[in-house]
Formats: C-alpha cells, sequence, structure tokens
C-alpha cells in the first residue's frame, strides 16, 4: 500500500506596511532668536564636526543622514550611487520648500538642529500659542491692575531690587504692569508666592533699621537693643529663610510686631 506524502505549506509571513501619513504641502522654516541673517547655511552631510544621525527606534540605531538632491532616501544606507549634494541655505532667516522637494523636507524634518537653530511653521500652532500668550497677558494685566500697592512693591522688589523704595506709587504701578505684561507667567508665579510678602516685609523692616542684618548676613537682630532674632542657615538667602522663619510660632509674633511698626 503506497503512501501519499503530503506536502506541507509554508506559513505565510505577514509583513507589516507603515502607513504613509507624510503631508504633501509647501513647507516654510525660519531660524530661532529672531536670527534673520543674510544668508545661513546648515549641514547637510554627517561629518566628525557636524555629526548628523537620527535614532531609528524600529531599527534600533542610528543612522547617517545626507541631503542628495538625486537620492529618494535621506539615509545614507539606503542610497544608491553617486550622491549630488546641495547646500541648505536660509535667506535672511526663511526657508521655503516647496511640496516637490519631499526628500528636503523629511531631511529638514529629521535634522538634529530642528527646534534648536531652526523650526518649522506651523501657522494653527502660532496662532495657538499667541492665542495663549495673549490670555495670559489679560490675566496678569487684570491681576496687577488691582494690585494692592504693597503687593505690587514685593513683586517688583524681586525684578528691581532695592530701588524700588525710589519709585513713587504711579511709577511703581506703571512698572508692574509692564513687567506682568512683558513676564505675565512670572510675575502671576510671584503674585501667587506668599514668600514675596513676607520677604518684602524683611526687607522694609532692614532699610527703615527696625531689623538689623549682620555684615555676614547670618544674623538677624532687632535695630533698638540688638537682641538676636534668627540665624541664617548657611548658604540660604538671608530674606527667604526670614521669610520661613516669620511662618514659625516665635517668627509670627516678630512679624506682626514689625507690621505695626512699619505702619
Amino acid at each position: 500500500m503506497e503512501t501519499k506524502e503530503k506536502t506541507k505549506k509554508k506559513p505565510t509571513i505577514k509583513t507589516e506596511v507603515k502607513e504613509n501619513t507624510w503631508e504633501y504641502k509647501n513647507r516654510d522654516y525660519y531660524l530661532l532668536n529672531r536670527l534673520e541673517p543674510l544668508t545661513y547655511t546648515i549641514p547637510s552631510k554627517h561629518t566628525r564636526r557636524y555629526p548628523l544621525v537620527w535614532f531609528d527606534l524600529d531599527k534600533g540605531y542610528e543612522r547617517e543622514l545626507r541631503y542628495a538632491t538625486n537620492q529618494k532616501s535621506i539615509f545614507v544606507d539606503e542610497q544608491k550611487g553617486n550622491a549630488t549634494l546641495s547646500h541648505i541655505v536660509f535667506e535672511k532667516g526663511h526657508l521655503h520648500v516647496p511640496k516637490e522637494k519631499r526628500n528636503l523636507q523629511e531631511f529638514l524634518d529629521h535634522h538634529p538642529h530642528k527646534d534648536i537653530i531652526f523650526k518649522e511653521l506651523n501657522l494653527v500652532q502660532e496662532a495657538t500659542d499667541d492665542l495663549s500668550m495673549i490670555e495670559l497677558q489679560i490675566e496678569a494685566l487684570t491681576t496687577a491692575k488691582d494690585l494692592e500697592i504693597d503687593h505690587a512693591e514685593a513683586i517688583m522688589r524681586v525684578e528691581k531690587g532695592s530701588d524700588v523704595s525710589k519709585l513713587s506709587s504711579k511709577e511703581l504701578r506703571r512698572d508692574t504692569l509692564l513687567f506682568a505684561k512683558q513676564s505675565p507667567g512670572l510675575f502671576l508665579d510671584l503674585v501667587n508666592d506668599d514668600n514675596i510678602q513676607l520677604r518684602n516685609i524683611g526687607i522694609n523692616a532692614r532699610e527703615q533699621g527696625i531689623i538689623i542684618l549682620s555684615p555676614d548676613q547670618r544674623t538677624f537682630t532687632w535695630g533698638t537693643n540688638k537682641k538676636k532674632l534668627m540665624t541664617v542657615p548657611f548658604d540660604e538667602n538671608p530674606y527667604t529663610a526670614l521669610a520661613a522663619w516669620f511662618k514659625t510660632d516665635e517668627g509670627l509674633e516678630v512679624y506682626r510686631s514689625i507690621e505695626k511698626k512699619l505702619k
């Protein structure tokens, strides 16, 4: 009896085809930090001085980049034959790349200098960022407008130091509004920092001789009887330490006493 050998079918290996999500469109790029030189050239091939590599997560290693006008791929290990190299030049801080030059767009997208030296112009993102900044400025300006003068002084002392004491109330209001407009995030952070006002009380008390800070900035004493109030921890700002001490049971009594003498 003859036995028929059954031929085993080889398992079908499925290869995952990645979806091409690249958007076919014209793109514009600009130099960061508002740089607008007549011309500015970025590296277009890998060298020891300017290493151009991109870590491929799928392959698990770094791949060398090179922009060649006669190649479809931006990766050296995929390029074939002689490569026709070309300079990449920003003119007055701007570079326009038409949709037909997809390899240049992809090269710029993988370039190590992207978001460090240059950035792609995204009008929607730019509008979103501008709107967020405007809203933050409005919040900061509204807060600054309604701020009590003592609180405004405390905040501006962080920005201007002891020069704040020389400002009139109108000058202080003006500078507070300007600070809120120019640095809205920092301004709002300072408004919500209760230590700022405590620091300001301490500085005012020292300027008026109510308390004394030793020349080595290690000890606070009463201005009248030279009685020691507190010792500043090593390598800490004396007024930051004083503000923290004002929150203790002992420091709270001193703080209330200083407040009365400042009025």
